[in-house]
């Protein structure tokens, strides 16, 4: 080893070190409680491996955030105490500075993005009480921390960032010391959710200098993985966009401090896309009867990843439940693609003789297993298609299912991964018309906020007739609309050029197998 890379060594050795003595230090139970390790029976026998959830939805703020806020602002000197705090947060830092404002009688101001949970903003006026002002910036928390790095400029109040602090990334880093005191023998691996990094950061690095033996796993969303890319490219990656449905891990830009503590420390990175987090959220309900929010939820989603892939793990996994500040008309999604995320639902469009019997032979293909959904008009004289969810026992069954069909004669499409057929073709069959000609199938994306409807149908150029439209709500999740859109031939260029100048990011689904199965005339 060169004498560059012996003081690079050095240096993190004396980081780590400097990490665990802040940990043990720490202030964080003036308001946190020692959060349950949970036995997780039914996972454990489904999954074949001792399953554990450490419970930090049982905190004060439902959140493990209240951690390291606290520890944060408990070591300001009296100046800056005088002088007050800022903060930006998806919502459940915000809490955690809320309630140690009120604690400590520090005046704090947190900037929330707009799309925060209305669950998290509520929750954050009430827990602040008369010591703090909520202020909505922008569609990200990086949009908010961008606001507040502005506000901290302006007012010269101390900036209490939700990640990439020290004494922050100490108080979260007691999780890991909890699990450690609480699981001292057996135990193979811990699954931390991450955004901006730092409860990872905090829990590998002390799990890692007591416990080294244990893996230490990041989990991400796989539309907001800047610490797994920037960990992949060795320096720091900032996405253009991220993903809203996993709120408390929405981060573009990861930390300085946490990137190198998470590329030290942790043992590698699983993503999982929405269905598998709904599924997890099912999974922590039917443990604990209690509903984690997404990001709550994202741990145990990859632990399940990991594990199918895993064999001979020796010893209990740890899923860390990071968060509870659900809001409430998420429930409706979640429960829509938990059971896709769980391979317990199969979708299909079947083509079908329009003749007697056909139906018959139809239920016959499908056996014993219980319909979910089945969407169905009469719209041709040969033949009739069919839209249908059928719950299944797991992936092997859907491929029995097909063949099944196939062997009574009929044409089907598996559309269990079509994210066109589950979020709108599924409320819209029969929409096949012989007036819609000329007709192209676009899907839009727009950060869920309130207007954004409105304002997205204000944008839509005059001098084309719309021949479908769709939307639904998915409480903060991105808004989806999918628009049908009458252009002749002649007039493609400028439809082109106007969806680039449009500003909603759109994905031209007009070649899409289910669009020209089900609506296309």
């Amino acid at each position: 080893m060169n004498a560059c890379a012996e003081s690079l060594h050095a240096q993190a050795s004396a980081d780590d070190v400097d990490l665990l003595h802040r940990a043990r230090a720490t202030r964080v139970y003036d308001v946190a409680i020692e959060s349950a390790l949970d036995a997780a029976p039914l996972l454990s026998t489904r999954l074949g491996i001792e399953v554990l959830l450490k419970r930090e939805d049982q905190q004060a703020v439902f959140s493990f955030k209240l951690r390291g806020a606290y520890n944060r602002m408990a070591q300001l000197d009296a100046n800056e105490r005088a002088r007050g705090v800022i903060a930006a947060s998806a919502g459940n830092h915000a809490q955690g500075v809320a309630l140690a404002a009120k604690k400590l009688e520090i005046r704090a101001a947190i900037v929330m993005p707009v799309t925060a949970p209305e669950v998290k903003v509520d929750a954050v006026r009430r827990l602040g009480d008369k010591f703090v002002d909520v202020v909505l910036a922008g569609d990200s928390y990086s949009d908010a921390q961008a606001a507040a790095q502005r506000l901290h400029v302006e007012h010269r109040s101390t900036l209490v960032h939700p990640f990439d602090d020290a004494d922050v990334i100490a108080g979260q880093a007691t999780v890991g010391l909890e699990i450690l005191r609480q699981r001292p023998r057996d135990l193979a691996a811990v699954f931390v959710p991450i955004g901006g990094g730092g409860l990872a950061a905090g829990v590998a690095g002390v799990i890692k200098q007591l416990r080294p033996e244990v893996a230490v796993i990041g989990v991400q969303a796989a539309d907001s993985d800047a610490m797994a890319r920037s960990l992949q490219a060795n320096m720091h990656i900032e996405l253009a966009d991220v993903g809203l449905f996993a709120d408390g891990t929405a981060v573009k830009k990861i930390g300085a401090r946490t990137f190198e503590l998470c590329r030290r420390h942790l043992d590698g990175i699983v993503r999982v896309d929405t269905d598998a987090i709904c599924a997890a959220i099912r999974d922590i309900y039917g443990e604990t009867r209690s509903v984690p929010e997404p990001a709550g939820a994202l741990a145990l989603a990859g632990l399940k990843q990991y594990a199918s892939a895993h064999a001979d793990i020796g010893g209990a996994l740890v899923a860390i439940v990071s968060g509870a500040n659900m809001n409430f008309d998420r429930l409706r999604f979640v429960a829509e693609r938990a059971e896709v995320g769980e391979q317990r639902e199969a979708v299909f469009a079947v083509t079908i003789p329009e003749e007697r019997g056909s139906f018959r032979r139809f239920c016959a293909a499908l056996g014993r297993h219980a319909i979910t959904e089945f969407n169905y008009r009469i719209g041709d004289t040969q033949r009739a298609h069919l839209f249908v969810g059928v719950r299944i026992g797991g992936g092997g069954e859907r491929h029995a299912l097909i063949e099944a069909f196939h062997a009574q004669g009929f044409a089907v499409l598996d559309l269990t991964d079509d994210e066109l057929a589950k979020q709108h073709l599924r409320h819209m069959i029969g929409g096949r018309s012989s007036l819609a000609h000329d007709e192209r199938l676009y899907r839009f994306e727009f950060p869920e906020r309130p207007g954004a409807l409105t304002r997205f149908l204000g944008c839509m150029h005059p001098d084309w007739n719309i021949s479908l439209f769709h939307y639904r709500n998915q409480g903060a999740d991105y808004g989806r609309i999918l628009v049908g859109i009458q252009v002749r031939r002649d007039g493609e260029i400028a439809l082109h050029r106007f969806l680039a100048t449009l500003g909603y990011p759109c994905i031209d689904e007009s070649a899409n197998p289910a669009y020209r199965l089900l609506l296309c005339a």
